[in-house]
């Protein structure tokens, strides 16, 4: 289903389409199709330096001289391993990794390259590793760690994780170009080689630290080592929130049923007084509040949505309520949602932050778009599991269950509910809802829901 968006997704999309499938459009020769800048200029290094790999937390916590330092301390390496040739840019498996000077956040980038037997090497995104490039051939020595799947797969993720092998074998024979299409959201990933879909919707682990999820902006980063490798027509694009939101929302998005019709609150139950319909979205009104409900319950379910935040707004998610109550408490949960950067909250237990389970386990900051931007959320809940993904990003996954810690000791004596309503819960301020839709989740006899498949 994304491959299809994105090649009937207006003039555009269609036309990137067909340069990756036939090497028109202007994809030649480093000139950057419509909507695409080229991050090589086809004459030099400028804007990349090669530069030891590690965490980029490490970089980013540093100040914006220390950065710029350490930048400028890798020239020397820049001009010893890498070089331009013939608008081609040439590593002989040697040295740091090259890095695009800018971050990116959500975005799609195209990248032409060749390599010669034995050689190993790679796209770092987010400047973690990694969209594998290696010698697939059996006399390559590397089919015991999984080179005769192909090129294109996330391979630093976890063993038999979703996209650590690709979907298939899209290699060229070495002397050919091969060209990769990247799209990454969040931590989800989209990979394309040759044209082949290898890589779909697959969540990019976070190499350096797996109990982190990947860092929220990131740069770019050519790897190598082993043998000769050569880069050309490196082309990237900001994929602005409406989109990337659409993408995510038509990701997998089969079994899902809408439980607000945009046009009335039928379906709802609760002060549904206190809020407002506007441009077919649910809007707490001002100074008003309370929990609203659907008048179905659910047990194990998907749940998701688009919402919107003014500056320093609150709200949050009503999980498994059984009508009436503080859902924080009463219900399995509340999940926060909430303009956590503003400065109002400095000071706020991290289990009030946006995403966290209210009181009980807080979320990873850090991945909510600007106040007054429409974000994308998905919750899931199977038995006492909650896992919250933020703009293609996950950051809560626990086990309400285990929790005996509670902020101000105060217990949540519904934490244990296996079923109960949907809702949102309003606290005065005018948080936007818009596309809210729910998949039930079946389970099994012995437990086994469709989410551990």
């Amino acid at each position: 289903m994304l491959s299809s968006l994105f090649w009937v997704r207006g003039t555009f999309c269609c036309a990137v389409g067909l340069c990756l499938a036939s090497g028109l459009c202007g994809q030649d020769n480093n000139q950057p199709p419509a909507g695409f800048h080229a991050l090589f200029n086809g004459q030099d290094l400028s804007g990349w330096h090669a530069i030891k790999t590690g965490n980029p937390r490490d970089f980013q916590a540093l100040s914006p001289e220390k950065q710029t330092e350490k930048i400028s301390a890798a020239a020397e390496a820049t001009a010893k391993f890498w070089r331009v040739e013939g608008g081609e840019i040439v590593n002989d498996g040697k040295g740091p990794f090259l890095t695009y000077e800018k971050p990116f956040r959500d975005y799609e980038v195209l990248i032409d390259y060749k390599t010669v037997a034995n050689a190993d090497s790679g796209v770092y995104l987010k400047e973690t590793p990694q969209v594998q490039i290696w010698d697939t051939t059996e006399s390559g020595g590397k089919w015991n760690i999984g080179a005769d799947k192909g090129s294109g797969g996330l391979w630093n993720n976890s063993p038999g994780s979703k996209g650590k092998d690709p979907l298939v074998l899209a290699d060229k024979p070495f002397g050919e170009w091969n060209r990769l299409r990247i799209v990454q959201i969040g931590a989800k990933t989209w990979v394309w080689l040759n044209g082949k879909l290898v890589v779909s919707a697959a969540a990019m682990e976070n190499y350096w630290g797996r109990d982190l999820p990947l860092v929220n902006t990131g740069r770019i980063q050519l790897q190598t080592h082993g043998g000769e490798i050569r880069w050309k027509n490196i082309f990237a694009r900001e994929i602005p929130a409406a989109e990337a939101n659409e993408v995510l929302a038509k990701s997998l998005n089969e079994g899902f049923e809408s439980i607000f019709d945009g046009k009335s609150f039928a379906g709802w139950k609760g002060p549904t007084d206190n809020y407002e319909i506007v441009e077919g979205g649910i809007r707490c009104k001002p100074s008003k509040g309370g929990t609203i409900y659907t008048e179905n319950e659910y047990a194990d379910f998907v749940a998701r949505m688009e919402f919107k935040l003014p500056p320093g707004g609150n709200n949050g998610l009503a999980i498994r309520y059984p009508g009436s109550g503080d859902t924080a408490y009463v219900g399995m949960c509340e999940l926060q949602v909430l303009d956590s950067e503003h400065p109002k909250y400095a000071n706020l237990d991290d289990r009030q932050y946006h995403g966290s389970a209210y009181g009980m386990k807080a979320a990873h900051r850090g991945y909510l778009r600007d106040a007054g931007q429409w974000n994308f959320q998905e919750v899931t809940v199977v038995g006492p599991k909650i896992m919250v993904e933020l703009n293609g990003t996950m950051i809560l996954n626990c086990d309400v269950s285990e929790i005996t810690d509670y902020m101000g000791k105060s217990p949540h004596p519904g934490k244990n509910r296996s079923k109960g309503h949907f809702g949102l819960a309003g606290h005065n301020d005018p948080v936007e809802y818009r596309n809210l839709s729910i998949k039930k989740i079946a389970t099994s006899e012995d437990g086994a829901s469709a989410a551990d498949n």
